[in-house]
Formats: C-alpha cells, sequence, structure tokens
C-alpha cells in the first residue's frame, strides 16, 4: 500500500484550509486527516501545561485538580483511583488550580514550532463531567445530580470557570493562532447516556453553552470528544454551538441512523468502530464500514474527518490494521472523485 506524502496531498489548499473547509461545510479538496501514527496529521496540537493524565511510566501520578491517576502493568492512560473531593468535607482546604497562573502558559510559544500550514488546536482534558467525576467519583457525582443539587451546580460552576479561564488565557496571549478548542468528556455507555437526557439539558447544556459562546469569540471552532451512545444530547450540541464531534463507536451509535438525523449539520471525526471493526474486522468489513461512514455522515460540502485511535495496542489494532483502514478510507475519498467546480 502507498500512503500518499503531504506534499502530494496538497496541490490547491494547505492543510489548515482545507480542514476549515470540512468542518464549515466548505467543500474540502480531500479528505482531512489526523493520522499521526502513521506520519498523516493535518493538525498541529498546542498544549497549555496541564498534567492531564500523567506520564505513563509511572504506576501513580497526581494532576493540577489533586486526582490521583493509577495504572497497570501494562502501559496505558491508567484510572482515577484518589477522589480529592470525595467527601465534601475536604472542600474547604481543596486547592483549586487557577487559570491565570502564569505557569500553565510557559513555553507554549515554542509549541507551535512545525504547525506551519496545518489546523492548530489546543485542548482541555475532561472539560465537565469527566472533571466533576474524577474529583468526586462517579457514583458520587450521579447522586449529587440527584440529590446535592446545590453542591453538583458550585462543582460544575468552579470547573467552568477554570475552563473559561483557560481559554482567555490562551486566546489573550496568541490571539488568531488557534483554531480550535478540542476536549473529552464520555457521556454514555454502549446502550444509553449515563443519565437522564432531560436533566443534561437541564443542568449541562447552560454551562456547555457558555464554553462554546467563549471559544466562538475566540475565533475558534469547538471539537468534542464522546464515547458510548449519545444520540440523545447531539440536538442539543448542535444548537449550542458544537462544530466537531468525535466519535469513534459509530456502530453503537447506529451509522444510518446518526446520517439521517444529523449529516451536514455537525462535522463528525471518526473512523471504523474502534471495538469491533477496527482491531477485528475482515480487510472487506473495514472497507465497506468506511464507505458507510462516508456516505452517510459526510456530504459533498464536506462534514468528515479521519481521526486515529491514538492507542492502537489498548484496543488491539496494530498499525497494519490502521493502515488497511487508511487505505480503504483514501480509496473512497468522495471529495477527490468530487472536486469542486
Amino acid at each position: 500500500m502507498v500512503i500518499p506524502s503531504r506534499e502530494g496531498r496538497e496541490q490547491h489548499v494547505d492543510a489548515r484550509q482545507n480542514m476549515i473547509r470540512a468542518v464549515e461545510f466548505q467543500r474540502p479538496e480531500r479528505l482531512p486527516l489526523r493520522f499521526p501514527s502513521l506520519g498523516l496529521d493535518d493538525t498541529h496540537t498546542v498544549r497549555w501545561n496541564q498534567i492531564g493524565t500523567g506520564d505513563h511510566a509511572y504506576q501513580r501520578t497526581l494532576d493540577e485538580w489533586g486526582c490521583t491517576w493509577v495504572r497497570s502493568e501494562a502501559r496505558n492512560m491508567g484510572q482515577v483511583k484518589g477522589h480529592p473531593l470525595e467527601s465534601w468535607d475536604a472542600a474547604a482546604s481543596f486547592r483549586w488550580p487557577d487559570p491565570s497562573d502564569p505557569s500553565f502558559y510557559e513555553g507554549m510559544e515554542a509549541r507551535f514550532e512545525g504547525s506551519g500550514g496545518r489546523y492548530r488546536i489546543t485542548d482541555i482534558f475532561m472539560l465537565l463531567f469527566e472533571r466533576m467525576h474524577s474529583l468526586r467519583g462517579f457514583q458520587n457525582t450521579l447522586v449529587d445530580l440527584a440529590l446535592e443539587r446545590e453542591r453538583a451546580e458550585e462543582l460544575a460552576d468552579r470547573i467552568v470557570e477554570f475552563d473559561l479561564g483557560i481559554i482567555e488565557g490562551v486566546s489573550r496571549r496568541f490571539p488568531s493562532l488557534i483554531d480550535a478548542l478540542g476536549f473529552t468528556d464520555d457521556w454514555g455507555t454502549e446502550s444509553a447516556l449515563f443519565i437522564d437526557p432531560r436533566l443534561w439539558r437541564e443542568f449541562f447544556m447552560p454551562r456547555y453553552r457558555r464554553i462554546f459562546d467563549a471559544c466562538h469569540e475566540a475565533g475558534w471552532h469547538v471539537w468534542m470528544h464522546s464515547c458510548g451512545r449519545v444520540n440523545d444530547i447531539i440536538p442539543s450540541l448542535v444548537d449550542i454551538g458544537v462544530n466537531v464531534l468525535d466519535l469513534q463507536q459509530p456502530r453503537a451509535l447506529g451509522i444510518e441512523e446518526i446520517g439521517r438525523a444529523f449529516a451536514g449539520k455537525v462535522c463528525f471525526s471518526s473512523l471504523c468502530d474502534i471495538q469491533k471493526t477496527l482491531p477485528r474486522g475482515t480487510p472487506e468489513e473495514i472497507r465497506r464500514e468506511a464507505g458507510a461512514l462516508l456516505d452517510a455522515w459526510a456530504t459533498d460540502d464536506g462534514g468528515f474527518v479521519l481521526a486515529d485511535y491514538g492507542d492502537g495496542a489498548a484496543i488491539g489494532a496494530p498499525d497494519a490494521q490502521k493502515r488497511l483502514m487508511l487505505e480503504a478510507f483514501l480509496s473512497q475519498d468522495r471529495w477527490r472523485r468530487k472536486p469542486s467546480s
């Protein structure tokens, strides 16, 4: 298999402009790619100094919120096992991270190096719901939403203020240099949302709206990653301005179902299903699903980005399997077959 070089793929517009065209439904010239594991990436991530999950070489790490990440013997991102606000009694002495702290941004300018011609993304790991349950514990957070509503609101608002502070801090230091904010908030099991969609719209939707509005005011797109069957909240996310939804379990969501409801309304960042098709699919199954995704989730004007799942070993998808998938998508690139007139 021959993977096209960057030079071969960028004959007309650069990677940044092609990505913008795809996200904004302005007819890209080719399929946009986020495939760093195979050396093909139209984006460049410019991070501020968040710890995130920490160094995966260590069994235990602490993030900037005081959450303890624990890993097994196998190298992986781990799980939060130490929740600093598991008891509300700890709130009085809890040290909230300060988004105005200059150390969060030190050295960030150097991370733009090598980004020329590419779409620049900054990110916030665990934006809201995930940060809530990393601080409190998952079960506690669900109970809080039902029985400790005032405390849950206070916690959520403190997290939102931090997020807004980071957006302001980055955009003020680097005006017009960032194209998007990416973030994670997993919201679903394989069959449904974690909470009643009505509660989501009542509690979380207005808080997301504040964050999305701040991004748009900064001139950024909003990229949201969420695992699980999150179909029930996609209409609300579209209404409040999400630009790109990174959904990596298309079979759990329903490829045709999602396409009928949302193609042309929001851009999708996706790939063959990371639980089923990508790790275990035959070449023909991978090719078939790639075609189905491009047909159902994209439009002739754009709306689709092929995005890699970073940790192939964790899902049992070696690079050889990823190359099969990449070839399947590239061979069915609908924008190359239907160039702009």
